[in-house]
């Protein structure tokens, strides 16, 4: 039956977090550090709230946009939090959780033949929703001997008369690290220079550790040609209600709209209930949340870097991304070995594009116990090289 399938959805790679996902759950006594999602369960008052919502029969479809309270309370986060005004009738669409409203934003603005900068290491999903649309993605490396420190000039390198749009994701996935000021600056110049759009993926906005959170849209002339995409899985730990939203100029909000209106129709009744209670009571929970994350953050990256996993400090998301190159192994090399070796799970680098071969991304949402037991074993992995290096210089 493959010579029914469309070209492009034939050609496209599977996940390869996924693969390690499914290799990881067919073993016992395996500790995951690959899952990107937090440890905590979602706060009780945004559950109750979902519950009551159903007691109460709210069970019917929302506006296409999602509950217009919602959408007001979003608007009040966004200035709240970044000082970013939007209009909850015409600026925001809530969505089927952060990929969704990639993939609608995708859908709205690229035509076939036009090219997405991507900032590389890069979450598994942009390259194909670029594809998917006919788009090309095109990827702009980062140096993980600079901690992944972007340089506009590789932007520019990349630039040609197909240029639509740069995604850009931050904190990121895998790597962690934070845009600053001055980098969000270059990429807003290079933008506006050649009318460009900017895919802003802040889905780990509320989990940074070091610095106050700076959105690109924030910046002279960047509200207009952002798309802001977000949600509230990742910083109110609220994954498997699949629900985010996304900010931006009304005419490209009412383009995205219409593809959200035929492809999706409106997020879950319930699911938004409980998004509206998070961003009304939930601050306390976040901050406590955050608070964990860091501890966690700093025990984990000095542990990697004691066993000899060379690894910068990341400022923000929950994932920590070491260097395997002193083994002499591969990422996938180095994955396999140590989830068969030693049961602990982490994905490759190279499923984030090329600048991600080298290391591996490590979750760190995951309990302190697990953590010291995943490090126990990841150092006796560890220790065989360093016996070899040992022999070598004998």
């Amino acid at each position: 039956m493959k010579r029914h399938l469309s070209k492009t959805v034939d050609e496209l790679q599977p996940s390869g977090i996924r693969r390690f996902f499914d290799l990881a759950n067919g073993m016992e006594d395996v500790i995951s550090l690959g899952v990107g999602e937090p440890d905590f369960v979602t706060s009780w008052s945004v559950r109750e709230a979902s519950i009551l919502s159903l007691e109460k029969g709210y069970t019917s479809y929302t506006a296409n946009a999602g509950l217009l309270e919602l959408r007001e309370e979003i608007a009040n986060y966004m200035d709240r939090k970044f000082d970013l005004q939007y209009e909850a009738n015409s600026n925001i669409i809530v969505t089927v959780g952060a990929s969704q409203a990639l993939d609608i934003a995708m859908r709205a603005i690229v035509n076939p033949g036009e090219e997405v900068l991507i900032i590389e290491p890069s979450f598994v999903a942009y390259g194909p929703l670029v594809e998917l649309v006919g788009g090309i993605p095109k990827f702009v490396q980062t140096n993980g001997e600079e901690d992944f420190k972007l340089h506009a000039s590789k932007i520019k390198e990349q630039l040609t008369d197909k240029t639509k749009a740069i995604l850009i994701c931050s904190p990121n996935n895998p790597t962690g690290s934070v845009l600053s000021k001055g980098e969000l600056e270059e990429i807003a110049a290079i933008a506006k220079e050649h009318d460009l759009i900017v895919l802003a993926d802040e889905i780990y906005a509320e989990l940074t550790y070091d610095e106050e959170y700076c959105s690109i849209a924030s910046l002279e002339g960047m509200k207009d040609r952002t798309i802001i995409i977000s949600g509230f899985s990742k910083g109110f730990a609220m994954t498997g209600w699949r629900l985010g939203f996304l900010c931006a100029h009304e005419d490209l909000a009412g383009a995205m709209l219409k593809v959200h209106q035929y492809a999706m129709m409106c997020a879950p009744t319930m699911a938004q209930y409980g998004a509206l209670e998070a961003l009304k009571t939930g601050e306390e929970d976040v901050q406590t949340m955050k608070k964990s994350y860091r501890r966690r953050r700093n025990f984990f990256v000095k542990s990697l870097n004691e066993i000899g996993l060379s690894c910068h400090k990341p400022g923000g998301a929950f994932y920590a991304f070491p260097s395997v190159k002193a083994t002499g192994l591969t990422s996938n090399e180095f994955a396999e070995r140590l989830l068969l070796e030693q049961k602990v799970a982490v994905v490759p680098g190279y499923v984030f594009g090329e600048s991600g071969e080298g290391y591996v991304r490590c979750s760190y949402a995951a309990s302190l116990d697990s953590l010291q037991e995943a490090l126990r074993r990841m150092e006796r992995f560890m220790n065989q090289f360093t016996k070899v290096k040992e022999k070598q210089q004998v």
